[in-house]
């Protein structure tokens, strides 16, 4: 695709920027990952049984929302991006549109379901692409810039 266009972020202050807001994520999903019991019959013991069950399903909600309605409708930057004065934009460099965050973000959560592996391919491109593209970025056509 050429040469990257200057004012890109840098890639530590894209791991510094991501580390605070799984920060502010955990911190707000917090009341959401409870663990719960439910009983289930344990056919052979003869006896009902507890097992726990926990609510990850509301902490992920809670993180795809952060992340894409934050870069859809404030500036393509979210708390840890504002921190570090970068953001998410097209690659031709404007604003980052409401469907176009939310296939980054969606794109994203398909590559953390992948067992880890699909995560740490998607993070570790931004090592080796010349336009510091994670996936999910390429995915949907965006990059993260200076802000």
């Amino acid at each position: 695709m050429g040469s990257p266009p200057p004012g890109l972020a840098g890639r530590w202050r894209r791991l510094f920027a991501g580390v605070l807001d799984w920060l502010i994520i955990n911190i707000v999903s917090t009341p959401f990952t409870w663990t719960s019991w439910g009983y289930v019959w344990d056919g052979a013991r003869g006896v009902w049984d507890r097992y726990p069950v926990e609510h990850t399903f509301l902490a992920g909600l809670v993180a795809f929302l952060y992340f894409w309605l934050l870069h859809a409708f404030w500036n393509g930057q979210t708390l840890g991006k504002k921190l570090w004065a970068i953001r998410v934009v097209q690659e031709t460099g404007a604003k980052i549109g409401v469907a176009q965050a939310a296939v980054r973000q969606a794109v994203a959560v398909v590559l953390d379901w992948l067992c880890c592996v699909g995560a740490l391919l998607d993070l570790g491109w931004i090592l080796f692409d010349p336009r510091k593209q994670a996936l999910h970025d390429k995915a949907a056509r965006t990059v993260v810039a200076n802000a």
